[in-house]
């Protein structure tokens, strides 16, 4: 009969990296595409706020999120829900999309960074424990309240330091400074949160594993290719928005 016990776990700071390298990407993506996002006429292009939100939630947020999980050697086989999983990617891509049409559907105001910021950051922070939640294993996680609390509200704060660099951040260079620092960001809140659960052991064969469940390296490679996917649609995209804008101008 298995004994619980609490595991010691590590990282692969290669998998750290790339995590941060990816969000990077989406965060650059997400600040590129957000400039398209208010209509010239006024009020909201619906379309580009979903890439946008495709940019940050799918590829800044989500696939940084479980290439982050996938860097954690917890020492047993960890497998991945397919419906929770995807479930949390319409939860960053959603709440995304909405945070950044809602600051373009009017002038820049602190009020409006005020209700978009908090929003999106409940919303990653949601998505962040529906990831870790979508995790099946020979245990269980053991939270602990006030690292949960404290992933929460970085989680907030960066969000709306994400937002309001969105839609002040112009050229390439301040872009290319702002995605970093989006990224960092994320990533701290990421791996507070994290940092909040242990993982207890309940099983005496640690690296069973469970029927229809993604595991390793099959996995890895599809949030890979979801990001890099993703982020090559809505780059395209800028791109050829604003050759188009271009061509009218001339």
């Amino acid at each position: 009969m298995a004994v619980e016990e609490v595991l010691t776990t590590r990282y692969d700071t290669t998998l750290v990296a790339v995590s941060f390298l990816i969000s990077a990407f989406g965060a650059y993506a997400a600040l590129a595409a957000s400039t398209l996002v208010r209509a010239k006429g006024g009020g909201v292009n619906r379309l580009n706020a979903a890439f946008a939100g495709v940019a940050l939630g799918g590829v800044g947020i989500w696939s940084m999120h479980f290439l982050g999980m996938l860097a954690w050697d917890t020492g047993m086989a960890v497998g991945y829900g397919l419906v929770g999983t995807l479930l949390s990617l319409l939860v960053a891509v959603g709440v995304s999309a909405f945070a950044l049409g809602y600051m373009a559907a009017g002038a820049f105001s602190y009020q409006r960074l005020a209700v978009a910021g908090p929003v999106a950051g409940l919303g990653v922070s949601l998505m962040h424990f529906m990831g870790m939640g979508s995790m099946s294993f020979g245990g269980y996680l053991d939270w602990n309240g006030a690292l949960v609390a404290a992933a929460v509200l970085i989680a907030v704060v960066a969000a709306t330091a994400a937002l309001w660099l969105a839609f002040h951040v112009r050229s390439t260079l301040h872009r290319v400074g702002a995605a970093l620092v989006m990224a960092a960001a994320v990533c701290t809140m990421h791996y507070t949160g994290m940092a909040a659960a242990d993982v207890v052991c309940t099983t005496a064969n640690r690296f069973e594993r469970m029927h229809g469940l993604m595991y390793g390296e099959d996995f890895r490679l599809l949030v890979i290719l979801v990001a890099l996917g993703a982020g090559a649609i809505v780059g395209f995209d800028v791109f050829m928005q604003r050759a188009t804008a271009r061509q009218a101008q001339a």
